[in-house]
């Protein structure tokens, strides 16, 4: 089946002044602003707590945002019909049915693996995966390696990916990058991946957005942050720019004074010092 995406646009994602309050009134997001082109890679930085998950939920139209907020190649991803947005998280593979006796070739067949042939076989490639591997005599890397390649083998225009290669070991990482890389280069797709495994990443995000506490404290082009030319030089600049984002958020956090969330945690309205917990639709 052809590429239903290959002679579209890539989609851009705008975000203005988004507020995001929780059902406990808690604030999960507070005016962020941010506006990433087409065909643009960008890498979501922050702590656990930062608002992360919650902003990847509200561009994948898992949530809803207040009005006029979020838009995805034009579109309110949650009121409007908005095809080709794919959300990848970690709760995947906590799901019971992936860990029941059940074939890889089944699971791929079932998400249109036989309508995307050579996607599926490109994945199942890059992925390393067994066409033969029964769910429940895996590891969880193993699992993670079949959810990338379940939730990538339809084409999508948007991928929000969060924490999702935290199972995987360093050469099937790498892999994988290089081909959600190469993606964005050959057809018109855009991607934000949230992640604290910035090993070998250097070359690899257009944009970056650092998060604290709800809040995007800066971003923008690779560039703007000077990470240096070559490969080894760049990763180590980019680990040491996250490394001193993270302690200047911690300091201006303050001690979490025993207050914990479970996933994505979220800040109180007042001076953003308490945690909420964050539902999940």
């Amino acid at each position: 089946m052809a590429d239903p995406t290959a002679t579209e646009t890539a989609p851009s994602i705008t975000v203005t002044n988004l507020t995001f309050t929780f059902p406990d009134h808690s604030i999960g997001l507070r005016n962020v602003s941010l506006n990433l082109p087409p065909s643009s890679r960008t890498l979501l930085i922050g702590a656990n707590g930062a608002g992360k998950t919650t902003l990847l939920r509200l561009l994948s139209g898992k949530r809803l945002a207040p009005t006029h907020t979020i838009s995805i190649a034009g579109l309110d991803p949650f009121k409007e019909h908005l095809s080709g947005v794919t959300y990848l998280g970690l709760e995947w593979v906590l799901n019971p049915i992936v860990r029941t006796d059940i074939g890889v070739r089944e699971l791929l067949r079932s998400v249109g693996g036989d309508a995307y042939p050579e996607r599926r076989d490109e994945l199942v490639a890059v992925l390393d995966i067994d066409l033969e591997w029964r769910m429940h005599a895996v590891s969880d890397g193993e699992r993670r390696r079949v959810q990338l390649a379940m939730g990538l083998i339809r084409p999508w225009r948007i991928l929000l990916l969060d924490e999702i290669t935290v199972d995987l070991d360093l050469l099937s990482r790498s892999e994988f990058l290089g081909w959600l890389k190469g993606e964005t280069e050959r057809r018109a797709c855009t991607i934000v991946y949230a992640t604290h495994i910035l090993d070998n990443l250097a070359s690899w995000p257009t944009h970056l957005v650092h998060m604290s506490q709800g809040r995007v404290k800066e971003w923008g082009e690779v560039e703007k942050f000077d990470l240096g030319k070559g490969k080894e030089t760049g990763n180590s600049v980019l680990g040491e720019l996250v490394l001193g984002w993270l302690r200047e958020d911690l300091v201006e956090r303050g001690p979490r004074n025993g207050k914990v969330g479970s996933e994505g945690k979220t800040y109180a309205d007042g001076g953003l010092g308490g945690y909420g917990q964050e539902g999940k639709k």
